[in-house]
Parts: C-alpha cells; sequence; structure tokens
C-alpha cells in the first residue's frame, strides 16, 4: 500500500517528495538578528532528516520585531550574509528543502530568553518599545505596546517585503508569514487584542486589512515558483476570541490575496491562555479550513508518531504535518516513519549503508 505521509506534493513552483515539514523552532541563539554556529548545527543536523521541507524559525522583519535579543532576524545586510552561508551549505549538503518565517512579535517582543524566564525585559535587560493593534499589553506585568498609526504600519509592511526580497535572494523554496500565537499580524486580527476604533478595528473584515496588506505587499516581491503561505491561528482558546469559522473566513481571504497555503495553529494570545495538549488538537480545525476555504493546508501541533501523521494526510484532514519537537527528539523522524510505512527518503551517500537493502537490523525493524 502506498504511504500518504510519503506521496508528493506540488505548492506554486515548490514540489515536495512528501508531506512531512520540519516546523519553525525559535533557537535564541542569533547575534543581533544573525545567525551563529548553532544555527549551522541545528539546521545542518535536519539538513538531511528526510522531511520534505525544513522552515527556519520565525525571523524577526526588523529589529524590534524580535522576540528576545537571541532571536533570528533579516533586517540587515550582515542577516542575510549569514544565513545565505547556512543555508548554501544545508543545500550543499542535505536532501530537503528549505522554507523561513517571517515574522514581527508585536507585543510579546522585548522578552527574556525561554530559559531566563521567558517575562518582559526589565530596564536592566536593555528592553525595546513594542508596537500591537491596540495598547493592550499580552499579560500581567507586560510592556504596554503602542498603537500601531498608519506611519508604523507601513513602516512594518515595508519591513515584511525588505525581508521577503532578501529570503528570495538567500534562494529559500518558500516563504510563510507568522500571522498566529499573538504576535503582530495575528494580535490586529482578534477581536480580543484589537480594540481599534478605526478602518483596522471592529468586525473581522476591517481586523484582517492590516494582515492582507501585508500579504498582498509581499506577493508582489515572491516570486510565483516560491510558495507563499501563512501560519495562522484555529482559534484563540478563549471566550470572545477567533473560532474555526473565522480561521475559515481568513484563510479565504488569504487566498484570495494570493497565498499558496496555510498552516494551521492555536492559541498563544495571551499570557493566560491554556492551548489544549491532546494528540493532533489542531486537526479538526486544519481539516475543516482545508475543506470549507479551499487551499492547501499544513497542520502543527502534538503529532508525534508516523500511523498519527499518515491518518492526517490519509483521511484527508490536511496536505501536510508540520512538527518540531518530534525532530529535535529524533532528527531522523522521516527515515523510522519511512520503514514504518513502507516508503522511503533521500539519503546522503554517505549513509546510504544504513538503509533496509544495505543493513539487515533496518529491514528487520520495519
Amino acid at each position: 500500500m502506498t504511504s500518504a505521509l510519503f506521496s508528493p506534493i506540488k505548492l506554486a513552483g515548490l514540489e515536495l517528495p512528501n508531506r512531512i515539514v520540519v516546523s519553525p523552532m525559535c533557537q535564541y541563539s542569533a547575534d543581533d538578528g544573525s545567525a551563529t554556529d548553532w544555527h549551522m548545527m541545528h539546521l545542518g543536523m535536519l539538513a538531511n532528516s528526510g522531511a520534505g521541507m525544513v522552515v527556519v524559525e520565525a525571523t524577526g522583519v526588523e529589529r524590534g520585531g524580535r522576540i528576545t535579543h537571541g532571536c533570528l532576524g533579516l533586517y540587515s545586510d550582515d542577516n542575510e550574509s549569514a544565513l545565505t552561508r547556512i543555508i548554501q551549505q544545508c543545500r550543499l549538503r542535505g536532501t530537503t528543502k528549505f522554507g523561513i518565517q517571517l515574522a514581527h512579535a508585536g507585543r510579546k517582543a522585548s522578552a527574556n530568553l525561554p530559559w531566563d524566564g521567558a517575562t518582559a525585559l526589565k530596564n536592566g535587560g536593555d528592553p525595546w518599545p513594542t508596537v500591537a493593534a491596540s495598547g493592550l499589553p499580552f499579560g500581567e506585568g507586560w510592556h504596554i505596546p503602542a498603537m500601531a498609526g498608519d506611519a508604523e504600519m507601513a513602516r512594518i509592511r515595508d519591513a515584511f517585503v525588505a525581508s521577503a526580497k532578501r529570503a528570495v535572494r538567500i534562494g529559500f523554496d518558500s516563504i510563510e508569514l507568522h500571522m498566529a500565537h499573538g504576535y503582530l499580524l495575528h494580535s490586529f486580527m482578534s477581536p480580543l487584542s484589537n480594540t481599534r476604533n478605526d478602518g483596522y478595528g471592529g468586525p473581522l473584515a476591517n481586523r484582517m486589512k492590516f494582515p492582507i496588506e501585508v500579504t498582498r505587499a509581499v506577493r508582489a516581491v515572491v516570486p510565483k515558483n516560491i510558495a507563499l503561505g501563512a501560519r495562522m491561528t484555529g482559534s484563540d482558546w478563549k471566550d470572545g476570541g477567533l473560532t474555526p469559522d473565522d480561521a475559515v473566513a481568513i484563510a479565504k481571504a488569504l487566498k484570495e490575496a494570493g497565498l499558496d497555503f496555510v498552516c494551521i495553529s492555536s492559541g498563544g494570545l495571551t499570557a493566560d491562555t491554556r492551548t489544549p495538549t491532546d494528540p493532533g488538537y489542531n486537526v479538526p480545525i486544519a481539516e475543516k479550513v482545508r475543506k470549507e476555504a479551499g487551499i492547501p493546508v499544513r497542520v502543527v501541533g502534538m503529532i508525534v508518531t508516523p500511523k498519527q501523521a499518515e491518518g492526517v494526510v490519509g483521511q484527508g484532514k490536511a496536505d501536510m504535518v508540520t512538527m518540531a519537537r518530534a525532530f529535535l527528539d529524533d532528527p531522523h523522524w522521516a527515515w523510522h516513519a519511512a520503514k514504518e510505512l513502507g516508503a522511503d527518503v533521500p539519503r546522503p551517500k554517505q549513509y546510504l549503508r544504513t538503509g533496509p537493502k544495505f543493513w539487515p537490523p533496518a529491514a528487520a525493524s520495519a
């Protein structure tokens, strides 16, 4: 039986050999936004993971759009040069495609590193001003952001465009706009974080205007052969917040604005949000968006085992699965999934001897 998970898929001009995507995972190890040797190790490890694509972590489109001082950025020539070196090496030695997630942290910016508490930076930590849809903090003890005005929104839109141009020059196969997890573009879309009374507030159509403006501006500079998508929220998991029905409307609007896919995540809007932890908790939302919005869908969230991932794709609940910690725990997750599901993945020549054709224990464990 042919595995659905290991069947090819085409998004715009991008062809992937399977439906497995390594999720963008913040490493908090950059130097003023520039990738370091840690990123060479991390992305190099994943370059031969067997996944169809690896997506580079949330990457700030401006210095003030980073979550922490250690977050990756693509707002300077130094940032571009450092990331170019790493992606070129990963391409030279690896088998996977590479995407990048462009982001602006909004009111969740200016934060401590996770291992230092992930709280708002205090005066001794070199904090910076934050900006959001409205002047509402992420949670108790967090910075009160400035409400973005027209000039600021224009600047941030242009920053997304400039970073997208840099991503194209670097040679990424896909670009993903971050519109989830309570960051800036999500904060415009949710009624819990957007209380504006101008043309960017009120009904959902107005709250979506700025993210759509960013989408259209980025699409105008990203060639059609590069798959452009967005990570978006399927639910705020809070009363009065965005719902799966809203996710369908948002996905339809993003498709009309030129996106080739969406990745369904959820939660993260406020500090007290409690996101579910059930296996595949976003899958029902992804299935709804896929069926009702008519756009290719990736889904992330507690997808762990090969059989679980196979079921998501094979039953038509999503077109692709996106995994994070599963690949940190097992960088060859896709190799092992291929054995279990009767498929195969590309391997570097140096590792061909680990395949079932050349190593009896591998065949016996399949």
